[in-house]
């Protein structure tokens, strides 16, 4: 306990991983609805940070001031959502390629807003949205929940999920059921997009500052990283948030436990890299079978040996 909260490595795992916790929650019925990824998630979490960052450094500095430049980073990453949503749902574009437009064209307008520079503010209500303490705990922890139980509440609690289980398992299906595809497709790249969007906000109310060019790079790769060890199939249809949840967490400690040990950065790239070829394969179906048919073939022969022998 220090200064009235709790620290230590384990309080930092929290506070670090709350990001990728909260654009993990937001892949997950992405990947569940579309059998897609979204890759424009590291563009929406700049872009969030900046656009709140430059309205805060402009204006007085007051809470007014902060609520308005919190809900206005929201609002354009939701409409960053709707984009994304029209380009797969309405326009028909592979989820992987309509995304990836976003993620590069992001980048350039987070830079655009930030002017290429780091926009730095120093505003003890912002930073306590990425860096305050509520009940000894990151105050971070509690958005994480916040946002974990309305996703959860709307999944498990009402048709949601069935739809979104439906239209990522049979989507042509899903559509002579009567199931709005295109409706459940929007619905939830607007929500990986607010997921990222509020992720933006804890990241630079954290360091005070937003850094349009590397804020927010790769988080992409950790987030479907983390849906995957979560349980969640790549071919959609079933999804566990409490398993997306558990995969950030592993993966956020994988990395702070190698910046503690004193590994070079570089090698958490490479140990991620291995862990997605690892769970890739315990997913892939042809391979487990390759597996089980090696097993009998190895087995049978010692089995017959016994049998002679008795």
């Amino acid at each position: 306990m220090r200064d009235g909260h709790l620290y230590g490595s384990l309080i930092d795992i929290l506070n670090f991983g709350a990001q990728l916790m909260i654009v993990s929650i937001g892949m997950t019925l992405v990947i569940a609805a579309t059998k897609g990824v979204d890759l424009s998630v590291g563009s929406v979490v700049a872009i969030a940070g900046a656009i709140a960052c430059l309205n805060i450094s402009k204006g007085d500095g007051s809470i007014a001031n902060v609520i308005v430049a919190v809900g206005t980073a929201l609002l354009v990453s939701i409409v960053l959502g709707v984009w994304n949503g029209f380009l797969v749902a309405s326009v028909g574009i592979q989820p992987i390629i309509a995304t990836l437009i976003l993620m590069v064209s992001g980048r350039g307008v987070s830079q655009l807003i930030t002017s290429g520079q780091i926009i730095t503010v120093s505003n003890p209500t912002y930073k306590f949205i990425g860096a305050g303490s509520l009940l000894t705990l990151p105050f971070s922890i509690f958005i994480v929940a916040i946002v974990f139980l309305i996703a959860f509440l709307l999944t498990r609690k009402t048709a949601l999920g069935l739809f979104i289980e439906s239209v990522g398992c049979k989507p042509t299906a899903s559509r002579l059921a009567g199931v709005k595809s295109k409706t459940v497709m929007f619905f939830v790249y607007m929500f990986c997009s607010l997921c990222a969007g509020v992720a933006g906000l804890l990241l630079s109310s954290n360091v005070s500052s937003a850094d349009g060019n590397n804020a927010g790079l790769w988080v992409e790769l950790d987030a479907i990283l983390a849906v995957v060890i979560g349980g969640t199939s790549l071919n959609g249809g079933r999804f566990y948030l409490g398993g997306t949840v558990v995969g950030a967490l592993i993966i956020q400690t994988l990395t702070t436990t190698i910046y503690m040990i004193g590994v070079p950065p570089e090698i958490t790239l490479v140990v991620k890299a291995f862990v997605v070829l690892i769970v890739c394969l315990i997913q892939s179906e042809a391979f487990r079978k390759s597996l089980a048919f090696r097993w009998k073939t190895r087995s049978y022969p010692a089995e017959k040996e016994v049998k002679q022998h008795a």
